[in-house]
């Protein structure tokens, strides 16, 4: 993890789009929700700030954000454990300047006193919906090159079916640019035109002193949303570039996405572009490898270490510690840590939150489109 410090400092924005997931973000936030078998959305982009040599990450919380603590601990596994810099949690309420935020602007107001004091010229800004491996240094090369004001990073792609059916007065917001060359012309909010578009990703970078600038004045008009508040309306006056990114992105907008998502990880393919270009880094625990019994039957799976299966599984996606009884039969799920599948049970189309039990003998059953969800501890 040997990287020259890159000239920025990050801030993530980890409650971003919890309300697109109410189920899976309800003792949760976006950012810990876990993904791909023994990772943290978090994980994806926090890992490539580290990577692209950025070492001074603050995360703005907003609500439900114990789970994410104890995942970060102090950001050993991400080697940000400094004396300078380093991982900084940024809580609610955790001084006279700080309050529950509506918008990015509100979040980042909170954090002026302490944008003041750092030496980085470079601000990185992300939520955490996204699981992607995303180059930071070239984005930053990129920006400093064409003398831009912001830079903001987005992908061709149509909408997600989670996107086209949001409703329109919704506070989650998405954005798509229109772009001459490769300057935003226009920011659209919450699109629901057809066929492909540019996709802003929600990840920026901006000069420190320009964004305490714009921050500080938005905050005094009430402005709430960075995007639709502050640069929708100075596209005239900034020169905003995009920067389009042709890797692997996994996004998730909804619990239907969730599911799709991880499910396109069993395809080869996929799995080594989202894994593929720089290391991903996660909170260890010790397990030990997963056993496959003499009675299992397993067939196209991504299982993490601490499995014991004993029964048939195909198609699905096993975290840490899940166990599948002899006679138990799974198709097309995602089993998230701990989950036990009991003797004789039949599971297909089914999420489980962390540490559920399937009883024996029982069936459950959802569809691609719909799959069921069963919450945290629950017994069924």
């Amino acid at each position: 993890m040997l990287n020259m410090n890159a000239d920025a400092l990050g801030i993530i924005f980890p409650n971003s789009y919890d309300a697109m997931v109410p189920e899976l973000a309800r003792e949760r936030l976006m950012a810990s929700i876990p993904f791909a078998g023994r990772y943290r959305i978090i994980d994806f982009l926090l890992s490539s700030m580290v990577n692209g040599g950025i070492d001074n990450i603050s995360l703005i919380v907003k609500e439900n954000y114990h789970s994410l603590m104890d995942h970060l601990g102090s950001g050993r596994e991400w080697d940000l454990t400094r004396k300078n810099g380093g991982l900084n949690l940024v809580p609610p309420f955790s001084n006279r300047e700080t309050k529950v935020y509506s918008g990015r602007v509100e979040a980042i107001s909170s954090m002026i006193p302490f944008l003041k004091k750092q030496k980085e010229k470079y601000v990185v800004m992300c939520d955490t919906n996204l699981a992607v491996n995303f180059d930071f240094k070239d984005l930053l090369k990129k920006h400093i090159e064409s003398g831009a004001d912001m830079t903001m990073a987005y992908t061709r792609e149509g909408l997600p079916k989670d996107l086209l059916e949001l409703d329109t007065d919704t506070r989650n917001l998405y954005y798509t640019l229109k772009l001459k060359d490769d300057r935003v012309s226009e920011i659209c909010v919450n699109s629901k035109d057809k066929g492909i578009q540019n996709l802003s990703m929600n990840i920026y970078v901006v000069e420190r002193e320009m964004l305490i600038e714009q921050i500080s004045e938005a905050y005094l008009k009430r402005g709430i949303f960075y995007e639709r508040d502050i640069l929708a309306h100075q596209l005239d006056k900034l020169d905003v570039r995009g920067y389009c990114f042709e890797g692997y992105v996994a996004r998730i907008m909804g619990t239907r996405s969730y599911f799709e998502e991880n499910m396109k990880l069993l395809q080869a393919e996929n799995l080594d572009a989202l894994f593929g270009p720089s290391p991903v880094y996660t909170k260890i625990r010790d397990d030990n490898p997963t056993r496959y019994m003499n009675c299992s039957k397993v067939k196209h799976i991504m299982a993490a270490d601490g499995c014991v299966i004993e029964g048939e599984v195909e198609n699905s996606i096993l975290f840490r510690g899940v166990r599948i009884g002899r006679g138990a039969k799974v198709k097309n799920c995602v089993l998230m840590q701990d989950t036990v599948i009991e003797e004789g049970a039949s599971v297909e189309y089914v999420i489980t939150d962390k540490q559920v039990c399937i009883s024996a003998d029982k069936e459950m059953k959802g569809t691609d489109t719909f799959p069921v969800y069963v919450e945290k501890n629950r017994k069924v």
